[in-house]
């Protein structure tokens, strides 16, 4: 009895330490500086919404509210009023201004001088280039227009009652919309400029350094030495972004976070990571920071938009491979290490590179074994991304089903949407809507592993567990992540989905927050190559047993993901699979 009050004044006293964590832990920080980012880009971006905004919404809708009745597919007038009222706010002038401060550095083929500077002659013969193939994807566009026309023609002369006319309607204006998309990716290219991005990269770092530097201050932490060391980890993670940029590694699918963790590794593991850099090397800092901004991006109504199907294979499937995976790792591989267990388990069925960050913090894992999670997610993400689509495409399976499988087993975000792109617009959707409802999982999953241990790995015999320990072990930036889904979802909801989808969407996330995220997560990335040694790697890898934990698990995962997948999209919601 005596041990239990002891036990229960200790609870007391962080009870009333709390409030002080509030200035002076890491992940309260982390929700500080990510809502400080969130409330600025709302202030910049909704008192500028893009002229007649509201308007043309208004026009786009009336027409493709009388399409919808008019036919039973979507029509070429439906998609181009759709098309029309696309309006973002990241074409704004002030938009502009503000990429050029984001800018990570730009795309090269040869010459790698060009992620920093080009000037007027190479930008004429670039975009001389780019302007040919745009004419090209364009006039093919334009003849899928035609055909197009020809078959919608072709089915409203029968009134719109033949079924094979419709289907045959529909295909053709499928394979516009495929075309025309191409077309615009195309154009987008044509948009050269002369650029010397290092002036505006040395600011970003300047700033993103001082941002940081405040955090740590506050922490108890030299400010100075931080951002010293923290010049060093920019440049790293600026030359990440360069290897990324080359042509050949963005169409081999090879991004910068396995870019970052490699220089970081390269780095560490010959000449040593310096001292005075070590101050800066803040892994979880920045990738906590960057997940409360992705919180932002997971909006509730686009959960919604693509219905039930969506959350099945989401929410269903991923906890059903979450535990299985677990449970298989120590019954079958016998992992010696239950953290790294769950950290490969959370980080290969939930959504990668964040799962594992969140998990690894709830169970307390150590760096080598979060590094050694991130690093299988990176290769197997890299070969899926390429091979999926090209298994889909090889055996005819639908775009709709493929965008889903794959949505449901590439690890990271981007990654899924390259992967889409291969197949089709309508994939690229469906494979990201998808990923986003599983982002949610997050949270979830870190409040799960957070109770299963306290309760059930790190307890104490004959000791009770109380919610005070589990909320300690609970990582708290996920508190930041679900209230930043929440705020903007219903900031989003509230505006509308047009006018949010413009002001919100392709506003302050895809126009300000996306970009600090990137950045953030690749800084993450180069401190996990900079704070890891091989030989703290070596044991992990006794026996290959990650290695056979992963493989496994992901089998699984793509079985279980594609069967899911097709029942609820082909089986169970067919009409919602016919609305998309």
């Amino acid at each position: 009895m005596a041990q239990q009050d002891t036990q229960q004044e200790v609870v007391v006293d962080k009870g009333h330490a709390s409030w002080s964590d509030l200035i002076k832990l890491e992940d309260y920080w982390a929700i500080w500086l990510g809502f400080a980012i969130l409330a600025i880009g709302l202030i910049i971006y909704l008192p500028n919404e893009p002229k007649n905004l509201r308007e043309t919404i208004a026009e786009s809708n009336a027409i493709m509210q009388m399409e919808a009745n008019r036919a039973p597919f979507k029509t070429i007038e439906y998609y181009k009023a759709s098309d029309a009222k696309g309006l973002k706010a990241t074409s704004t002038p002030i938009a502009k201004a503000i990429k050029k401060f984001q800018n990570k550095p730009h795309g090269w083929s040869t010459n790698p001088g060009e992620a920093f500077f080009m000037g007027s002659e190479r930008a004429d013969a670039k975009k001389a280039k780019a302007v040919a193939k745009y004419e090209k994807a364009e006039a093919a566009a334009q003849a899928a227009l035609a055909s197009a026309t020809t078959a919608q023609q072709a089915a409203a002369d029968a009134n719109f009652s033949d079924a094979q006319l419709n289907q045959q309607a529909s295909d053709a204006i499928s394979n516009w919309r495929n075309k025309k998309f191409a077309a615009g990716k195309a154009k987008k290219k044509t948009k050269v400029k002369p650029y010397d991005q290092l002036t505006w990269l040395a600011i970003l770092c300047v700033a993103l350094g001082i941002f940081f530097a405040i955090g740590r201050a506050a922490m108890g932490h030299s400010p100075v030495k931080f951002f010293i060391g923290f010049i060093f980890v920019f440049i790293v993670a600026t030359l990440a972004y360069v290897a990324a940029q080359q042509s050949t590694m963005k169409g081999l699918g090879i991004g910068y976070a396995a870019w970052a963790i490699l220089f970081g590794l390269l780095i560490s593991n010959t000449v040593g990571t310096p001292k005075w850099v070590m101050h800066a090397v803040q892994t979880e800092y920045f990738i906590k920071t960057g997940l409360v901004l992705l919180g932002a991006e997971v909006l509730f109504s686009k959960i919604v938009a693509i219905g039930i199907p969506g959350i099945f294979v989401a929410w269903v499937v991923t906890p059903v491979v979450l535990i299985t995976t677990f449970i298989f790792g120590q019954k079958v591989v016998k992992m010696p290490s239950k953290t790294l267990n769950i950290v490969i388990s959370a980080d290969m069925s939930v959504c990668g590179v964040s799962a594992a960050i969140a998990t690894a913090a709830a169970c307390r894992a150590k760096k080598e074994e979060l590094t050694l999670s991130v690093g299988l997610s990176l290769v197997f993400t890299s070969i899926m991304m390429i091979l999926m689509p090209a298994f889909i495409k090889a055996v005819e399976m639908p775009y709709i089903l493929g965008g889903a499988w794959m949505g449901g087993t590439i690890d990271a975000t981007g990654a899924v949407a390259a992967a889409g792109a291969f197949l089709s617009q309508k994939a690229l959707y469906v494979a990201a809507t998808i990923k986003m409802i599983q982002n949610v999982l997050i949270g979830v999953t870190a409040f799960g592993v957070a109770i299963y241990w306290c309760t059930r790995v790190d307890c104490t015999p004959g000791r009770s567990v109380n919610a005070w320990e589990i909320w300690y072990r609970f990582p708290k930036f996920v508190l930041g992540f679900l209230a930043a889904s929440i705020l903007f979802s219903w900031i989003y909801a509230s505006m509308g989905p047009d006018v949010g989808y413009a002001m919100i969407d392709h506003g302050v996330i895809r126009g300000f927050s996306k970009a600090f995220r990137g950045w953030f997560f690749c800084l993450a990335f180069v401190s996990i190559g900079l704070a890891t040694n091989f030989r703290e790697l070596g044991h992990y890898f006794k026996g290959g047993k990650p290695l056979i934990l992963y493989v496994c698990g992901q089998s699984f995962n793509l079985i279980l993901t594609l069967t899911m997948a097709y029942i609820m999209f082909y089986l169970v919601f067919p009409e919602i699979t016919a609305k998309i």
